[in-house]
Order: structure tokens, then sequence, then C-alpha cells
């Protein structure tokens, strides 16, 4: 990082930084206010995370700043932002909306295939391994050790358990890990589908603990996941993923509802394997505990997020039904 003593006063849209010496995410909350969240202010300028880094190296995006000081900074500051806040859209399962999975025993565990307590269901798919890597940007993006995680996605069919037609009385595809010493926990599961209208995706929340799951109201983070697209078109090119080819066809991650304010740039998973083998699904999720989730960017509204009725499965799936824009 490029020596900031030396120079003119690091400064943002004509504000000095009140922590001259820290990244611009690093200002505090009263800054992050005034400058609205991050997010809305990528978006809303048409700005990228590399032009916003440098603004916090006390330069600008015509070139301001040496290439040498600006490369730095904007590698340190875009690899701490904090993950975009987004809806939990309506199958949470976490209470907020009807069932809650979180409050049973045995919700905390590995491998999310099939379901737990008296259900006996499993779902079907091509194996996929997810790994999240949680850090805590209030202590320096140090490992959020003991936060949990909870993580929920559709099946291969597109439908989401305890709330799809035929599939209520299952909780398969949904768990919770403790994030370890090393910042990461691990999920065994399966490649979700693509319904209509939605980006390929998996939800997440991240709660301060354990012991804290049993309420959505305690989660301090609330995200998805984007799965690529050369990855979806292979996975869905195999039996079972029909439903999901034209699905993903008539998509894109810039036009998504969800990640279309950024096409998912903090928030598209590194993805390695084969459909053999199954794949491993990583991505790094920066929380900060301080700020205030927010909904991310779907209306609010009764039944989950758009005016749906709670419960109605997604569109695309099997069977076919109408399905919320915020799923």
């Amino acid at each position: 990082m490029s020596d900031r003593s030396s120079g003119p006063a690091p400064s943002y849209e004509g504000r000095p930084l009140p922590r001259p010496a820290e990244d611009l995410f690093d200002q505090g909350l009263s800054f992050d206010l005034a400058t609205m969240s991050r997010r809305q202010m990528l978006g809303g300028l048409g700005l990228g995370v590399g032009a916003f880094a440098l603004a916090a190296c006390g330069g600008s995006s015509d070139g301001g700043a040496s290439a040498t000081s600006t490369t730095s900074c904007s590698t340190a500051a875009s690899g701490e932002e904090e993950i975009p806040d987004e809806t939990a859209g309506p199958y949470p399962g976490d209470g907020s909306n009807g069932p809650n999975v979180l409050t049973e025993s045995g919700v905390v565990r590995n491998d999310i295939r099939s379901s737990f307590g008296t259900a006996s269901g499993t779902a079907e798919g091509i194996p996929m391994t997810l790994t999240l890597k949680i850090t805590n940007l209030a202590q320096d993006a140090a490992p959020y050790t003991g936060a949990a995680v909870y993580v929920w996605h559709c099946n291969r069919d597109g439908e989401y358990s305890l709330y799809s037609q035929g599939i209520t009385d299952q909780n398969y595809l949904r768990g919770v890990q403790v994030v370890g010493s090393d910042g990461t926990v691990t999920f065994t599961s399966i490649f979700p589908a693509c319904y209509s209208g939605r980006w390929p995706h998996i939800h997440f929340e991240v709660y301060p603990d354990q012991n804290s799951i049993s309420s959505a109201d305690n989660a301090i983070a609330t995200s998805q996941i984007a799965l690529p697209q050369d990855v979806c078109e292979t996975v869905y090119a195999t039996s079972g993923y029909e439903a999901s080819v034209n699905n993903l066809s008539q998509l894109s991650l810039a036009t998504d509802n969800v990640f279309g304010n950024d096409s998912a740039a903090l928030q598209l998973a590194t993805v390695t394997g084969d459909t053999t083998s199954g794949y491993q699904v990583s991505l790094t999720a920066n929380v900060d505990p301080n700020t205030q989730p927010t909904g991310g960017d779907a209306p609010a509204a009764p039944g989950g997020g758009d005016g749906t009725p709670p419960g109605a499965p997604p569109s695309g799936a099997i069977p076919t039904s109408s399905r919320p824009s915020s799923a």
C-alpha cells in the first residue's frame, strides 16, 4: 500500500477521510452512512470496485494516483469489501416466513442432502461441496470463528423443501455449520437447479454464534452465492436437470433481480470439478457485524418479498407454478 503520509490528505467525494491511515471501507459507521451503502454507491454511480478503492488512496479514477500505489491500494480495499446484503427470499425456513428449521435438533450438520428429524427424503443431483470463508471486518477481516452459517437452496427440480408442493414435509438442502479457526464452513450438497426468473444461486445467513440461530432477527448478514454460467450449462446438460436448460438460456447475471447491481462481483463463486466426481464451490464472505441488515434490493411484502402467497413453489420447477421474483 502506498504511503499516505505524503501528498494531499486522502479524501473521498471531497470529504476528508476520518481515518486517513485506513482503507476506505474502514472509515467507521458515520462515514459509511453518509456515503450510503457501498453497494448502492457502486450501482448508482456505475463505479467498479477498483474505482472505489482508488478514491480511498487519495487518487482519482482519471489516473491521478501513480500506477504502483493505485494497484496495491485497490487490491487491498476490494479484498475487504463487505458481502452485499440480499433478500432471504420467500423460502428461508428460518421462522421469518412460516417454518423454522433452525429450532430443530440436528440442523447443525455437514451433509444437507437428506432430511433429518422425522423426515426421510433425500435430494438427488450432481454432488456439490460448498465451502464458505467468513471473515469479520470489525476485526481486520480475521476469521469469524464461532459464527454460525445457515445455508439453503432449491433442489434439482427448482423446488424448496418446507414450501414447495409435495415436499413441505421435507427439510433437506438446509443446514448450519459453525465457523472454525480457519474461518471456513463446508457443506455437502447437490448442485441446485435454475428456475424461471432467477440466476442459479445459494442462500446463506450468518449469525454471531450457534446459540443465536433460533431467531432470524439475530442474523448479522444475509446474502446469496451466484454460480458460474459455464458450470451451470455443463451440469444442466445432464439427466434430471432438463428444465434448467431453457430457464438459464433466458437469464443473465446483469439482469438478475438480485445480482444485477454489479453482476455478482462479490458473490460469484469459484467452482472446480466435473459432473462425474462433483463440484467444489467456494466463496469468501466478508461480514461486518456492525452493519444493519437491510433485506437487500427485493421489495418487501407479506408472504415472501414480493406479495406472493407464502409457500408458492417457483415457476420452472416440476410441477410448474407461479414463483416470487425475489426467491
